[in-house]
């Protein structure tokens, strides 16, 4: 891989294992120097293990480091970004891929456990950022990298399709992963002016989430053995291609990434309207005039049934 990246420094959070550790592998593969930032918890954010980030970190070499706080407090995400700049003397990149998963039907959920992906999933995604972009604006106004313009400068938020399809059990996860879309469009906007780019991918590959998906039907056991044939690999490909120069005009985007599948999603937009221009809308006149919208209606699918198709590996 040539190194494109060589002078940046980056923050990759859940780095120690699966798709985060391919994406600090790529980064670092690339020139970057990588601060690896994983707790070591389990799948549901239990516990914690050091030595997750520390042989990660370790398999990387001297352009490594590992953070081993957990990330979900905005008190963390400081101490991560100062890590970062005192250790490798700045703060370019920023990838948002730690997450964890506690599935239950929202008739039998747990409020606890809703808070806590959406702390760790969200809103500590929003703590980094938040921590690292007047680092990075600071380098535009510096000029660090020497360029006529600051073009270092990248968020990359890690979603997934169950946040914009939808999935049974989900929903603390696919709410989550739903406003990391939102919260990728308002940080391409607010950093524009500085270069700073922000995009958001959602992966298909092999992890630790797919390992514990419970099929409820045929569709969904096949498109478990279908992403358990996906290297994470592909998903470091295009990150480092978003965090290179080549990707400098790519910002506010939504993509996604199965194996040898590159994907831009469509973001929201409306695909119908209806205008009473003489009077108010009534219940009555509404429920008859929105029988123009049926044929746009979006299908109650899931993710896993939308993508289950053999996959390009």
């Amino acid at each position: 891989m040539s190194a494109s990246l060589e002078g940046r420094v980056a923050i990759v959070t859940g780095g120690g294992r699966g798709i985060g550790l391919a994406i600090a592998r790529g980064l670092a593969e690339a020139g970057a120097k990588v601060l690896i930032a994983d707790h070591g918890g389990g799948i549901a954010g239990e516990g914690g293990d050091p030595d997750v980030a520390r042989r990660a970190a370790g398999e990387l070499g001297a352009d490594a480091a590992a953070f081993t706080e957990s990330i979900a407090s905005p008190g963390a995400a400081r101490h991560a970004v100062g890590m970062a700049v005192d250790r490798f003397g700045g703060l370019d990149i920023v990838v948002n891929n730690a997450a964890i998963l506690r599935d239950a039907f929202i008739f039998k959920a747990d409020p606890a456990d809703w808070e806590a992906v959406i702390r760790t999933n969200l809103s500590a995604a929003f703590y980094l950022i938040n921590a690292a972009a007047p680092i990075m604006r600071e380098n535009a106004k510096t000029g660090r990298g020497g360029g006529e313009s600051y073009d270092r400068g990248r968020i990359v938020n890690i979603v997934s399709t169950a946040g914009l399809y939808g999935n049974f059990g989900q929903s603390p996860y696919a709410s989550a992963k739903a406003g990391l879309v939102g919260l990728t469009r308002v940080a391409a906007m607010d950093l524009a002016r500085s270069g700073i780019t922000a995009n958001a991918l959602a992966p298909f590959a092999r992890t630790r989430v797919t390992d514990i998906i419970q099929p409820a039907n045929e569709a969904q056991a096949s498109y478990k053995a279908r992403a358990l044939k996906l290297d994470p690999k592909h998903v470091a490909t295009a990150v480092t291609w978003l965090c290179g120069p080549a990707a400098q005009q790519v910002t506010g985007q939504l993509f996604g990434v199965r194996g040898r599948e590159i994907f831009l999603f469509s973001q929201p937009r409306p695909v119908a309207r209806l205008v009473q221009e003489d009077a108010d809308w009534t219940p009555e006149s509404l429920a008859e005039a929105a029988a123009a919208f049926e044929s746009d209606y979006t299908p109650l699918e899931t993710d896993l049934e939308a993508f289950n198709t053999e996959p390009f590996v």
